[in-house]
């Protein structure tokens, strides 16, 4: 059953609702990461493609399974931003969408080769997990953790004899993702336990998500400075410097009024971290 929009209002067109239902912010923030990191690996062109393809493919089955289970959680809510409760989308479609595009990011993971394609999968898997029911327990920042860890290990991997991403790396992305998680659950706190979802946030409070969130932050880019052998760069201590702000705004997400500013900052720090590495030539295998 496709969702009512409100009176006086109209509903976006089916291609603009299924972009939206996307997720477009986040899934372009991961693609640009992974492509990025890629490039920082050496990986040639034509692979970087087909990194960047089935990154994509993979973000949009997850932000499009999100919307399709979620339909009903978010007409209860009436989430006005969701294109299934404007009306736009159904449900149905997708589902049909998620899964088509979960096929493709199967098909395009394993072109790169078994251990890079299942570490890519493995970020794609934990999403549809989360959005299953993860999110409703206490191991609700597993999804987040192991996907965002996951990326930069099947990436690396991908670049032709290449062996295992530093630890640094893979460390880095898995404390993005636990403060990704903290920030995204944020600005749904309320609609979330009203709906009966209690992962791991939830069960924080908002400020205390909001001050471990601020830490992780820190804790990742800690981890690009002195991870790498050597000593820190100009561009490692960048990265640092970037990050307070970053921590700033996620710390802040206790506060309702900047709870919505809190993951567009973990985002944009998550890709301007991978501007950096490509910028200084740290070794990511």
């Amino acid at each position: 059953m496709i969702g009512v929009p409100a009176r006086g209002a109209r509903p976006p067109s089916l291609l603009r609702a299924l972009a939206s239902a996307t997720h477009p912010g986040p899934a372009v923030a991961v693609t640009a990461a992974g492509t990025l990191l890629a490039v920082a690996a050496g990986i040639p062109a034509g692979r970087t493609a087909l990194v960047c393809a089935a990154v994509v493919a993979g973000q949009a089955s997850i932000g499009w399974s999100n919307d399709w289970l979620d339909a009903d959680r978010d007409r209860a809510v009436a989430r006005a931003d969701k294109p299934v409760v404007q009306g736009a989308v159904s449900p149905s479609l997708l589902r049909a969408a998620a899964l088509l595009s979960a096929a493709a990011a199967v098909a395009l993971s394993l072109l790169l080769g078994i251990v890079p394609g299942l570490l890519l999968l493995l970020l794609v898997a934990s999403g549809w997990a989360y959005n299953a029911g993860l999110k409703r327990t206490i191991w609700s920042f597993t999804g987040y953790v192991v996907g965002f860890g996951a990326l930069p290990a099947g990436v690396v991997a991908a670049a032709p004899g290449s062996g295992a991403a530093p630890w640094w790396l893979v460390a880095a992305g898995a404390a993005l993702g636990g403060a990704a998680h903290l920030a995204n659950v944020a600005p749904d706190l309320e609609d979330d336990l009203a709906t009966g979802v209690r992962g791991l946030p939830h069960r924080l409070g908002a400020r205390v998500s909001a001050v471990t969130g601020a830490a992780l932050l820190g804790a990742a880019s800690l981890a690009l400075v002195l991870g790498p052998a050597g000593p820190p760069t100009t561009t490692g201590w960048a990265a640092l410097a970037l990050a307070v702000p970053a921590a700033v705004v996620a710390g802040s997400a206790g506060r309702p009024r900047f709870r919505r500013l809190a993951f567009p900052a973990v985002m944009v720090l998550t890709v301007l971290d991978v501007v950096l590495l490509v910028l200084g030539g740290a070794a990511l295998s």
